[in-house]
C-alpha cells in the first residue's frame, strides 16, 4: 500500500509515514548541512518549514498534527528557560530582569504606536494593539545558548526574567484591547482577570511543587517521571489560558515550579532536554516557517510599508533596550549583544495577537467586506517579521554567546583553576547504587565528564555469584550514570580485604574523593563506624563523604550546614566546601549554615562572587549544632564537615554524630564529610588554596569552576 501511494503521490502528502519522515530527514540534515556554512540550524528549519510549507510548494499541510506538536515545542522552549534558570541568580538579578522588562516593553510598544497612528493611521485601538505585538519577544534561541553552556550567564538570566515580564504585559494588553473593542471592560473585568492571574500564579508556584515532591518520592519509574512533567506543563498551560493569558506564561511559571525538583545534572533533566530539542523544538520551528507565504509581498506595496514599520519598531525597540539594560547595569559588550540576540525574535506572542485582532471583525463596509482590528497587510507583515527577527536572533545570539563561552574558558585556564577531581563511589549494595551515583553526578563540577569511578570489591573466593554479583551492581552504576550524560567507569577487583582494595585504587586513579552509602535499616552499625575510623578515615589525601538516603536528591529543600571552629585551618576545608556549593547550584536547594562568626564571614564572603541561596546563623557551640540536627523537619537534610583526631577543628563530641544520627535522622538525608588532612604535592589546584590566606581569591577559584 505504501509503495502504491508514493507511486501515485500527490501535495499536500497524507501518508503519515511518509509525512514524519520528511519531518525527521529535515530536522537531520538541518544541522548537519548548516553548521558548516555557519548558518544557526533553526533558522534552516524556519526556512525548510516556508519551502515544504502550504504557502511553499505545498508539501506539508500545516493541519493538526504539526500544530499539536509545535504548540508543545513553543511550551517546552519557555517551559525549558524557566526550568534552567538558577534561582539564586534570578532572585539576585529580579530587579534587573524587572527594568529590562520595562524596556523591552515600553520602548517597542512607544515605537509601534508612533508607526501605527501617525504613520499608517490606525485608530487609537488598533495603534496600540499593532505596537503589543513588538513589545513581546520569544525565546527561539534560547537552546542555542544552552547548548554553548552559558544559560547561568547574567545577560541571559536578566533577559528570562524581562521576557517573562514583557510577555505578561503584552498579553494582557490584548485582553484588555480585545475587552475594549467588544465593549465589555469595566470593572467586573479587571478583577476578573487579576483574580484569576493571580489564583493561576498561586497554584502553579505553591501547588505544583507539592505535587512534584511528593511525586518523584513515591515514583521510581523514568518514563513515569517525564511523562509527569509533560502532564504538569501541559496542565500549567490549561490554567494559564483559563485565567486569561496565554498558555507560554503558563509553561514558564512550570519552569519555575519544578526548577528545584529536577537538579540540573540528573538524568531526568537530560531526559527533559534531549527530547525537547530532538523532537518538540525543531517541530515548532518548521510550524512557523509553515506560516511565511514570501508571494504576498510582491503584491501590495501597503504591505511592504507596514511590514518595514513593524521591523523598525520591534527590532530597533528591542536593540534599544538592550543598549539601556547594558548601559545601566554596566554589562560588557557582549553580553548587550546576547540580551538584543535573545530578546529580538518575535514569534509565539507576536502571532498569537495577530491571529486575534485579525479574526475580531469591528463592522463591514457597504461591499460587505469585513473591516478588522488588524487587517492583512499586518498579518502578512508579521509573518517577515517573525523570519527577519528570528534570521536576527539566530545569528547575534550564537555569535556573542561563543564569544562569552570563549572568554569564560579562556579565564578559567588562565587562573588555574580547573579543580584536579576524581571521585570514586565504593558500591556494595544495589538498594544505594542510584542515590551514590546521583550525589557524585551532583557534587562533580560541569567540566568534568570522566571523573567518576564505581569500585566493587570481592573479598571471597573468586565464586560465580560473588562476580555476578559485582557486575550487576557496577552495570547498575554505568546505566544511572549514562542517564544523565556523564561517563561512568567501572572497577572490579580482588582483595581479601574490602578496605585494602579501596585504598589501593585511589592510589592507583589518584582519587580525591571517596563516597560511601549508608543502608537505609542498618545506618551506623559498630561495624561500619569501626571500618570507617580505622580504615577508609587513614587516608590523608582524600576525602571521604558517607552518605545516607532516605529520599530522592531533588525533594530536599534545605540543608543544615554545620561547621566546627577551626575548620578553615584543614588542608581540605575549601576542596569540602567546594562538593557543598556544587550540591547548593545543581539542586537548587538552600544552605543553611551553622558555624563560628570568623568562619561564616569567609562563607559570605564566597558567597559574594559564588551566588547560591544561603543562609548564615552563628553557631556558639557544637551541642547548638546538634540541637538543630536533631530537629530538622521532611525535605530537609543535614550536612556536617567532620574532623578526625588530632586534625586542628576535631571536637571529642563528633564520635557521638553517627549514634545521634541513628536516633534522630533515620527518615532524613544526611552527608558526612571528612575532609583530607594533608593534600598532595604534585596538585596545585584547589587542593592547595588551604594554604592561602586571600579568602576572595578561594571564591574567584569557586566561580570559575562553576562556569
Amino acid at each position: 500500500m505504501i509503495l502504491l501511494s508514493i507511486h501515485n503521490l500527490s501535495f499536500p502528502i497524507e501518508d503519515p509515514v511518509l509525512k514524519f519522515l520528511l519531518v525527521l530527514v529535515i530536522i537531520l540534515a538541518a544541522p548537519l548541512l548548516l553548521n558548516k556554512i555557519k548558518v544557526p540550524h533553526l533558522l534552516g528549519l524556519i526556512i525548510a518549514g516556508a519551502v515544504i510549507g502550504p504557502n511553499g510548494f505545498n508539501v506539508l499541510a500545516r493541519d493538526s498534527s504539526i500544530v499539536v506538536t509545535g504548540t508543545t515545542g513553543l511550551l517546552y522552549i519557555m517551559f525549558l528557560a524557566g526550568l534552567e534558570i538558577d534561582m539564586g541568580d534570578f532572585k539576585k538579578n529580579k530587579w534587573k530582569s524587572l527594568t529590562f522588562g520595562i524596556y523591552t516593553f515600553t520602548v517597542p510598544l512607544v515605537l509601534g504606536y508612533l508607526g501605527g497612528y501617525y504613520l499608517l493611521h490606525f485608530s487609537v485601538l488598533t495603534s496600540i494593539l499593532f505596537a503589543s505585538l513588538f513589545s513581546s519577544h520569544t525565546l527561539i534561541a534560547y537552546p542555542l545558548v544552552s547548548k554553548l553552556g552559558i544559560a547561568k550567564n547574567k545577560a541571559v538570566n536578566i533577559t528570562v526574567g524581562g521576557t517573562m515580564i514583557t510577555d505578561i504585559l503584552a498579553l494582557l494588553v490584548l485582553a484588555v484591547i480585545v475587552g475594549l473593542s467588544q465593549g465589555d471592560v469595566g470593572t467586573e473585568f479587571w478583577v476578573k482577570l487579576s483574580v484569576s492571574f493571580i489564583v493561576f500564579a498561586l497554584i502553579v508556584l505553591i501547588v505544583f511543587p507539592l505535587i512534584g515532591r511528593w511525586f518523584f518520592k513515591k515514583v521510581d519509574d523514568k518514563i513515569s517521571q517525564y511523562i509527569f512533567v509533560l502532564v504538569m506543563i501541559y496542565l500549567a498551560a490549561l490554567l494559564a489560558e483559563l485565567a486569561g493569558v496565554e498558555a507560554i506564561i503558563g509553561a514558564f511559571f512550570a519552569g519555575l515550579a519544578l526548577n528545584r525538583l529536577i537538579p540540573h545534572t540528573s538524568s531526568l533533566m537530560n531526559r527533559v532536554e534531549f527530547v525537547g530539542n530532538a523532537i518538540f523544538i525543531p517541530f515548532f520551528l518548521i510550524s512557523v516557517g509553515m506560516l511565511i507565504d514570501f508571494k504576498v509581498f510582491f503584491k501590495s506595496w501597503e504591505t511592504l510599508e507596514v511590514a518595514g514599520i513593524m521591523l523598525v519598531a520591534s527590532i530597533g525597540g528591542k536593540y534599544l533596550s538592550a543598549v539601556m539594560t547594558q548601559k545601566t547595569f554596566r554589562l560588557s559588550k557582549e553580553e548587550g549583544k546576547l540580551i538584543f540576540g535573545l530578546s529580538s525574535a518575535s514569534a509565539a506572542a507576536t502571532l498569537a495577537s495577530v491571529m486575534v485582532g485579525y479574526n475580531i471583525i469591528l463592522s463591514e463596509t457597504e461591499t460587505g467586506e469585513p473591516v478588522r482590528l488588524l487587517n492583512e497587510h499586518v498579518l502578512n507583515g508579521s509573518i517577515l517579521l517573525i523570519l527577519i527577527s528570528c534570521t536576527i536572533s539566530s545569528f547575534i545570539s550564537m555569535a556573542s554567546a561563543q564569544k562569552i563561552a570563549e572568554s569564560d574558558n579562556e579565564d578559567t585556564v588562565s587562573g588555574n583553576s580547573h579543580e584536579e577531581e576524581n571521585i570514586l563511589l565504593a558500591i556494595n549494595h544495589e538498594e544505594t547504587v542510584e542515590r551514590m551515583v546521583n550525589l557524585g553526578i551532583l557534587i562533580k563540577a560541569h567540566s568534568n565528564t570522566e571523573n567518576l569511578f564505581a569500585l566493587n570489591v570481592i573479598n571471597e573466593d573468586k565464586n560465580e555469584s560473588s562476580v555476578k554479583n559485582a557486575e550487576k551492581l557496577l552495570h547498575q552504576a554505568a546505566d544511572t550514570a549514562s542517564a544523565a550524560d556523564v561517563k561512568m567507569q567501572a572497577l572490579k577487583r580482588y582483595d581479601n580485604d574490602v578496605i585494602n582494595g579501596v585504598k589501593n585504587v585511589i592510589k592507583e586513579q589518584d582519587i580525591t574523593d571517596l563516597i560511601i552509602g549508608l543502608e537505609d535499616e542498618k545506618g551506623f552499625s559498630p561495624s561500619f563506624v569501626y571500618n570507617l575510623y580505622n580504615g577508609y578515615l587513614q587516608n590523608d589525601e582524600v576525602n571521604v563523604l558517607v552518605y545516607h538516603a532516605a529520599q530522592p536528591l531533588s525533594t530536599i529543600k534545605k540543608y543544615a550546614v554545620m561547621i566546627p571552629e577551626n575548620a578553615h585551618k584543614e588542608a581540605g576545608f575549601f576542596h569540602s566546601l567546594l562538593r557543598v556549593w556544587n550540591i547548593a547550584r545543581n539542586s537548587g536547594a538552600t544552605m543553611i549554615f551553622y558555624a563560628p562568626e570568623n568562619i561564616l564571614n569567609i562563607l559570605q564572603r564566597i558567597n559574594k562572587k559564588a551566588n547560591i541561596e544561603a543562609e548564615f546563623i552563628i553557631m556558639s557551640t557544637w551541642q547548638d549544632g546538634e540541637k538543630t540536627a536533631a530537629g530538622l523537619k521532611e525535605d530537609e537534610a543535614l550536612i556536617v564537615l567532620m574532623a578526625k583526631r588530632g586534625m586542628k577543628s576535631y571536637i571529642p563530641r563528633m564520635r557521638m554524630i553517627p549514634e545521634l544520627l541513628n536516633r534522630y535522622l533515620n527518615d532524613n538525608n544526611y552527608l558526612l564529610i571528612f575532609p583530607f588532612s594533608e593534600f598532595d604535592q604534585n596538585s596545585p589546584e584547589i587542593r592547595s588554596v588551604g594554604n592561602h590566606d586571600d579568602f576572595m581569591e578561594i571564591g574567584n577559584v569557586i566561580q570559575k569552576i562553576f562556569k
